[in-house]
């Protein structure tokens, strides 16, 4: 009889260790997940950190691209109208580098550093990529049509300066229509115009510099379609470059 009592309470007490064993296992289950959660997050982090130092470089790197096309397009263009007397500086601005002002490369560079870069941003955020003839050839074909329409401006022997605006507002939407033909592109060309004629009104009334034959508040009328077109050029430029220079076939 005791026997029997005593093996009834070894099968119903178990030991001490056996009662232990599913909580140990427990305890090792949640280090180890705990451990590869740090291991994921440490990743994750590092990736995000290395990503962020990637997309920083490009953008960086579009910057300084922008900045000497724009630095170039100033130099060229701007000594095309001092050649032709559209426009005046003093003469102690005359012996500086391509006779021009020397705020003038700058300043250009730095504005279609901030349109270039404005563009495809804005395409992102409107959720309108832009895939309208994504190709360096089309981009370069835009930068000469855009060196023409400020070859015309100075070139054309038009008396009337309504019917001279007129020809290169027309020449103007053509490269947009040619070149771009979005909504966002449009829209940032209009304020880009905008805002480059109202400074310039500024520097032409503080007496900076001068244009010839001014019709329109101190500047020529003229002066916006030049500053709406060179908008859109610098655009594609920009949306190419954000693409890394991948090329994607056209959409005519």
């Amino acid at each position: 009889m005791s026997s029997l009592e005593n093996s009834c309470w070894s099968c119903s007490c178990p030991s001490t260790s056996e009662s232990n064993l599913p909580s140990s296992g427990t305890n090792w289950l949640a280090s180890k997940a705990a451990e590869m959660m740090s291991i994921i997050s440490s990743v994750l982090s590092s990736a995000y950190g290395s990503l962020h130092s990637v997309r920083t470089a490009n953008l960086i790197r579009r910057g300084l691209v922008l900045f000497t096309v724009g630095v170039f397009l100033a130099l060229v263009l701007n000594l095309l109208q001092i050649q032709r007397n559209v426009t005046l500086f003093p003469e102690e601005v005359m012996s500086t580098l391509f006779s021009s002002a020397w705020w003038i490369p700058p300043c250009c560079g730095t504005a279609a550093a901030v349109v270039g870069l404005l563009y495809p941003c804005l395409d992102s955020h409107l959720g309108e990529p832009h895939k309208f003839k994504r190709e360096w050839a089309s981009v370069m074909r835009c930068i000469a049509v855009f060196v023409g329409i400020n070859h015309a401006s100075v070139k054309l022997n038009i008396d009337n300066s309504v019917q001279l605006s007129l020809t290169l507002a027309a020449l103007s939407l053509g490269l947009w229509w040619t070149f771009d033909r979005s909504r966002s592109g449009f829209g940032l060309g209009v304020t880009t115009a905008f805002l480059a004629t109202v400074i310039t009104q500024l520097l032409v009334y503080n007496g900076v510099y001068q244009y010839t034959s001014p019709d329109f508040l101190y500047v020529r009328s003229w002066l916006p379609c030049i500053f709406f077109s060179g908008g859109v050029t610098v655009g594609n430029i920009g949306r190419q470059l954000a693409m890394g220079g991948v090329e994607k076939p056209h959409m005519d």
